[in-house]
Parts: C-alpha cells; structure tokens; sequence
C-alpha cells in the first residue's frame, strides 16, 4: 500500500502531508509520554497499577489494571488521534514503513516472544486469535482435530464452529484423571497415544483457567514432531496453544515451545491494553492457513484487490491481522507493556509468580477442610490456584471472601473450584490476609 497511499495523501495538500513526517509524530508523542518509572523493587511496581486499596485483588489474572505505563502510552496515543484522526491514522498504517505503528508492535512483542516481527499476528484477545488459526485451517472431512476435555468453552468453540464449515471431526481426551496428582510423563503418554491417523491437529491449552495446571508444552511439542517424523508433509499434525494464561507470568520464551500456532489475549499477566492480542506462528505455519477477515495490513492483499487478482505470495502474519479500525490507541500502547516486563524482568516475574502462589498452596493444603487442584510442583503449575471447600459450593467461598474484602473467583466450567490468583501488584502479607479471610470464612 504504501506508493498508492503515499499519493493519495499527496492529492490532499502539501500541509496536511507535513503533519505526518516519519518518525515525527512518534516521537513528537513520545517526548510527551512520561517514562517508565524505576522498577526496582516490588512497592514501585504496585504503585504503578491503581487498584483499590480497599481490597485484597486475587483475580488480577481475569482482565488487567492498567499499570501507568500503558495507561500513559494510551493517553498520548488517544491524543494525537483526537487532535488529527485522519493524518495519525493514515500516516501510522499506510504510509512510509519507518513510520508504521503496527510494525513497531510487531517488534515490540517478538522481543518478548522470542521470534521474528513477521511471526507476529496483531488481534483483539486469544478467543479471536483461536478462531484465526481454525478456521483458517484447511482441514477436510476424514481429518480430525484432537482436543482435551480441560479447555476453555471458547477454545472447545472456536473448534466445533471451524469442523462445521470443514467436514471435519474434533474428539476430546482427559490428560489426567486428577490435576493435583498430574505428572509429565503421563500427560504426554495420553496425548501420544490418542493421535490417530486422521489427526491432523492438537489443540491445548498452556496453563489451565479450571485447575490451574501448566501444561509441559516443550515435550507435548516434541511428542508430536516425533509423529510429525513418520508421516509426509501432507500429512502433519500442527499444535495449537492457547497461552493467555502463561504469558508473562512464566520464564518461558513462546517461540523455543515449539508450537505451530500460539494465541494469547496480552490484557490479562502482560498487563496490556484491554482488548489486545496476538498469534504467533513461523512463516511456514502461516503458510498453511487460508485468511478469515478482510486485512488493512497487508500490501499485497490490497494491490492483489486493485488489480483483481489473487495475492502473488503465501499467506502471511500480516495477513492474518483482522482489519477494519481498532481501538488504536490500545493497540500501539500494548508496547508499553512489553517494556514494562522487560524492565521488570521475566525471570524476576516468574519467580515472584511462582513465590506468591507458592504460599497459597502450602496455606491452603494445611486446612482440613480444603482440597487444593493445583499442582503444588512449580514445574506444573503458574499464576493459578484453584481449591474446594468441603461441604461448600465455589460461589458460596468466593461470596464470602467478597464480604471479608477478599476479591476471588470461580472457575467457569462444568467442574468449577474456586481461585485465589497472586500476581506481581500483590504482597506476602496480602497473602496471608487472604488466606486469613478463608480460614474465617470456614470457621
């Protein structure tokens, strides 16, 4: 797009086309966007999130409080739009490269993920990126998509609406009878022996809403290549992750996991703008999908539209960016989250994560009356904690942690428990509060 943009905007007037010199804008919004602040120790980072301090937040994993970075980076964003929408708009997606804002998410988020720009798909949230990879699958009947039975119903959806239009099969497996007493070997011993020859997909989910299990996704990956070995090109199994859930609260790069297609919704532990995703996915994988939604990121769709003709080159991460207008101003803010992680430090998150819930765990399995799911090996679990009370009902539990201040959830399947989810805005001593609040809540 960029030379037929580029002339167009020129039609327009020579001072409308001053006001999006490249690289002016950006950093004309950038000099007027305060900067991180030092993140040195854990009170700086809670200062940066403005959640009540009139209550213990335990369900921060749901949808994220937007810490001043982001909240900053979208204020100029939103800004610069309001005063010149048609040349901030423009200028920022259809003109020179140097100045396209998309592109600078792209990098952004492939510096966390570990990949390269071009792997990168930009979406609203993981359900949006889950439906993108299935239904862009080009799946036949006869082949079949090999799920599990733990997976989010939008995940299960995304699946069942794509095989209705393929003619293909979905077929649910348990990896684990109780996910408390899960181990490696075991989970990928059942996905090993489940695949068929007609499998042709699988479709798992990193670190579990209901249990709040972590899933070994690097042996699921190298179980699957060992099959992938044996069969020809045509017929290889390509693994799904849904990741919303393990990204950024783990020490993990997404793109050394080894699957075929990633989906992660970046409003939840990266803390990013609400309604900001992304998929990633190598060329080749990209490849192998077929487009759902009209794109306004790619160039080659948009001169193959012109000149009516199908698109000269594979299919690609740019291509798989759903177009029509967005939230814009979250979308380019989202880079604001990835410096703050990386300001942080993964490893650091990660281990302040695992230590936070660490405690809940060891809390929680010394009360009779409570059966903890989660997984007490680190290795096998994140930022999740999913427990029942005897002889209680999950609602009752988190009902009654609300009227102590205590802000818990439930988890929203058919076999639901109750959570308690520490992330890095909570403290030690909010933990105990916490767990104090349950155990009065028992009594």
């Amino acid at each position: 797009m960029p030379v037929s943009r580029r002339a167009f905007l020129a039609t327009q007037g020579a001072a409308l086309g001053a006001l999006f010199l490249p690289g002016s804008f950006l950093a004309a919004v950038e000099a007027a966007t305060p900067k991180t602040p030092p993140l040195e120790d854990w009170n700086q980072i809670r200062k940066q999130f403005r959640l009540s301090p009139s209550w213990l937040h335990f369900a921060g994993f749901f949808i994220s409080s937007h810490p001043a970075p982001v909240r900053d980076a979208i204020d100029g964003y939103r800004k610069a739009i309001d005063e010149n929408p048609f040349a901030v708009v423009d200028g920022s997606l259809f003109e020179d490269e140097k100045a396209n804002l998309q592109s600078r998410v792209r990098e952004a988020w492939a510096s966390y993920l570990g990949g390269q720009p071009e792997e990168v798909a930009l979406t609203q949230n993981t359900t949006t990126g889950l439906a993108l990879i299935y239904h862009g699958l080009q799946l036949k009947p006869g082949q079949e998509i090999l799920t599990t039975h733990h997976d989010h119903g939008a995940h299960h959806e995304a699946i069942g609406l794509s095989v209705l239009r393929s003619g293909a099969s979905f077929r649910k497996i348990a990896l684990f009878e109780e996910a408390s007493r899960a181990t490696v070997d075991d989970v990928v011993g059942r996905i090993q022996s489940a695949i068929r020859p007609e499998t042709r997909v699988v479709g798992i989910t990193w670190v579990h809403s209901q249990s709040g299990i972590r899933l070994p996704i690097r042996r699921i990956a190298d179980a699957v290549a060992a099959v992938n070995g044996k069969r020809d090109p045509a017929s290889r199994i390509d693994l799904v992750v849904d990741g919303v859930h393990g990204l950024g609260c783990t020490d993990e790069t997404v793109a050394n996991l080894g699957a075929d297609y990633f989906s992660a919704g970046t409003h939840k532990w990266m803390f990013g703008p609400r309604g900001t995703g992304l998929v990633w996915a190598k060329a080749e994988a990209w490849a192998r999908l077929r487009p759902t939604l009209p794109t306004f990121s790619d160039e080659e769709t948009y001169d193959a539209w012109k000149e009516n003709r199908p698109p000269r080159t594979p299919n690609n991460a740019r291509r798989m960016t759903p177009g029509g207008f967005q939230a814009y101003e979250h979308q380019w803010g989202s880079v604001a989250a990835v410096r703050m992680h990386q300001a942080i430090g993964r490893a650091r998150i990660a281990t302040r994560v695992a230590e936070l819930n660490g405690r809940i765990k060891d809390a929680l399995a010394a009360m009779p009356k409570v059966k903890v799911h989660t997984p007490r090996d680190p290795g096998l679990s994140a930022g999740i904690v999913c427990f029942e009370v005897d002889g209680q009902k999950p609602e009752a539990v988190v009902k009654a942690l609300l009227a102590k201040r205590v802000i818990a959830s439930t988890s929203p399947y058919a076999n639901t428990y109750a959570r308690l989810s520490a992330g890095i805005f909570n403290t030690p001593a909010e933990v105990d509060q916490a767990v104090a609040a349950l155990r009065s809540a028992m009594a």
